[in-house]
């Protein structure tokens, strides 16, 4: 197994960002005080890893990282991440949806395009045929 490094990212007096990366937990553990140990994370990796008052953590960070936040910086880094916007797709215009189509039946033509979909039958509505309702017996049941 190849060790793993250990990021502290904590918010410094001006207000940026400090990074502090260390070997081993007990490094850290002469800074901040250890208060549990993580059994319920869906990273099984991290689940063992300590825990420490005033920091969020463990998180994965890349491969072969495991990151420790101030709650300042996590609330700044998810609330960065909540409002990304994700890439939005475009969408063809009828024009280039026209154009796309004329060229595929010119490909068909020349022989050189896929084969035409073969249309289905329509599906009964009733897969097993029709429903039945129940007759009476013309027998009394026996009680």
């Amino acid at each position: 197994m190849t060790q793993k490094i250990i990021r502290v990212i904590t918010t410094a007096s001006d207000g940026n960002q400090r990074t502090k990366e260390f070997d081993n937990f007990d490094a850290i553990g002469a800074i901040h005080e250890m208060v549990g140990i993580d059994d319920c994370s869906t990273d099984l990796e991290l689940r063992g890893m300590p825990i420490f008052r005033g920091l969020v953590g463990p998180m994965p960070d890349g491969k072969n990282g495991v990151r420790y936040e101030s709650p300042d910086v996590f609330e700044a880094l998810t609330k960065e991440w909540t409002a990304m916007k994700p890439k939005r797709r475009k969408r063809r215009s009828a024009k280039e949806m026209a154009e796309a189509k004329a060229l595929e039946a010119a490909q068909i033509a020349a022989g050189n395009g896929p084969l035409p979909k073969k249309k289905r039958p329509p599906r009964p509505r009733f897969p097993f045929g029709a429903v039945k309702a129940p007759t009476a017996t013309t027998s009394p049941v026996n009680s």
